[in-house]
């Protein structure tokens, strides 16, 4: 199930400063409604880091939270994010200690201060990507005491009189838990105490020390940058995880927490909804250029992203579709008035007659049929027949439609749209993928279609232990 969340989109032009005005940081309350502590994760702090602001939005789309409460800003510095820079401002991270009120930024970590501050928040996670491997001693030039990658982080080894201020002890045994799901045993991971309080400049201008300066635990995850973005993300949960289980926090997983379910988890949820969903579009592998969108006439675009790390700017040439650090497509739309007095279409899929609401994606093995509907004018986007403008009442199948104008590289997913005279009414997109077909065999099967998982796995349980 997509949890869409609600971004208004405006003209931007390409200056940076007009770039931030609509990619403020989002915050996600995961709340269970039972009474308990709450974790506050921070993804993003440096735009150049995916494995930290991908575990984070994972956090946001496939887990429920069954006690206690997590909240999640996954994209907190996202225009260099989305311009996969560590910071286009400087080093956001470097920012908690002093900033001018001239500064860009200054808006986002007054932001980020008051959310740390808030006095639900009982601790606080920063997720990082960091160079090499972090070792207390000289090995190499990858795993030494100037590395950053595959540790936990804490500015000093407890906060006194505060819950939860057992630091160190806490970070050691999340290390262990994280030791015992190793994808690789090079991927070790260890426990850095910076010792910020004496006197280590750097680390005391940081998200964290301001949160220890304020009372509150805090910690640095960090995964290597030497590990693709998955199995960064990987460790990052792993390590969240072990977090909710110190703070008695419960939840329920959609995925199986190994490599390749991270990685699926990831590259499988890059959808977006436009003006009240009456256009939804899977852009996972999406062309290049996807040609004639019709969107709203003097209207600002309604852009409903499937995860928090999507983002939409108007160049003024077209709309630009970034998903993290991926600019996946670029729509280049064509403007109608729309018309909303229909809201779904009677379609025969596979000799099967269904309701279809505009916004569906719809599974198709052989053919489909659009069934005809007064007033309504159907255009299947690649498909031609010799003098024929309204297109339903025609059993189409994948052959009969030009791959060049599929949505998708793969030439699977293609786009039906519906007309009221020359107002535009809804699309539906239909997919003759095999995993499309699959996934819907699976949601009519017995049982909830989605594994819910919600115990830690300390590593007993079998899991790929190498990785993809």
């Amino acid at each position: 199930m997509l949890r869409f969340i609600a971004l208004v989109v405006c003209a931007i032009v390409s200056t940076s400063a007009a770039f931030a005005s609509s990619l403020e940081f989002s915050v996600h309350k995961m709340e269970s409604g039972v009474p308990g502590n709450t974790i506050l994760i921070v993804g993003g702090i440096q735009g150049d880091e995916p494995g930290g602001f991908n575990a984070a939005s994972i956090i946001t789309t496939h887990y429920t939270i069954t006690s206690g409460s997590v909240w999640v800003v996954p994209n907190l510095n996202f225009l260099s994010i989305i311009k996969r820079s560590r910071g286009v401002y400087g080093d956001l991270n470097r920012k908690f200690a002093d900033i001018k009120e001239s500064d860009p930024e200054y808006g986002t970590i007054e932001k980020i201060k008051k959310l740390i501050l808030n006095d639900e928040v009982d601790l606080v996670l920063n997720l990082h990507d960091g160079s090499g491997f972090y070792r207390d001693t000289y090995i190499d030039r990858l795993h030494n005491p100037n590395r950053w990658g595959q540790c936990v982080i804490a500015d000093q080894d407890a906060l006194e009189g505060v819950r939860f201020g057992n630091l160190s002890e806490m970070a050691t045994r999340t290390v262990e838990k994280v030791n015992n799901t190793l994808l690789d045993p090079s991927h070790t991971y260890t426990f850095m105490n910076t010792r910020t309080r004496e006197g280590n400049v750097e680390m005391a201008k940081t998200l964290t020390y301001f949160t220890i300066r304020n009372n509150k635990p805090a910690f640095g995850i960090e995964a290597s940058k030497s590990l693709p973005t998955h199995e960064r993300a990987y460790y990052h949960i792993r390590a969240i995880e072990s977090f909710f289980k110190e703070l008695d926090i419960t939840f329920q997983r959609r995925f199986d927490l190994t490599s390749a379910g991270v990685k699926h988890a990831i590259n499988g949820n890059v959808s977006f909804a436009l003006n009240d969903k009456r256009i939804v579009l899977d852009v996972k592998n999406a062309r290049n250029n996807l040609r004639y969108i019709p969107l709203k006439k003097e209207n600002p675009m309604e852009f409903s992203p499937s995860n928090p790390l999507m983002a939409a700017v108007d160049t003024g040439q077209g709309v630009r579709i970034y998903y993290g650090n991926r600019r996946v497509t670029w729509l280049h739309p064509e403007y109608f008035e729309y018309d909303t007095s229909v809201d779904s279409v009677q379609m025969t899929v596979d000799g099967v007659s269904r309701q279809v609401a505009f916004g569906e994606i719809v599974p198709v093995r052989e053919e489909f049929t659009v069934d005809p509907t007064s007033g309504l004018r159907v255009n299947v986007i690649g498909f031609t027949q010799k003098n024929i403008r309204n297109e339903s009442g025609i059993p189409i199948s994948q052959r009969n439609i030009q791959r060049r104008f599929s949505v998708d590289k793969a030439g699977m997913l293609y786009r039906v749209e519906f007309y009221n005279q020359e107002k535009f009414s809804g699309m539906v997109l239909v997919d003759f993928s095999k995993e499309a077909l699959a996934r819907q065999e699976k949601d009519r099967g017995p049982g909830s279609s989605e594994k819910l998982v919600g115990e830690l796995d300390d590593g007993t349980a079998p899991h790929d232990a190498h990785g993809v």
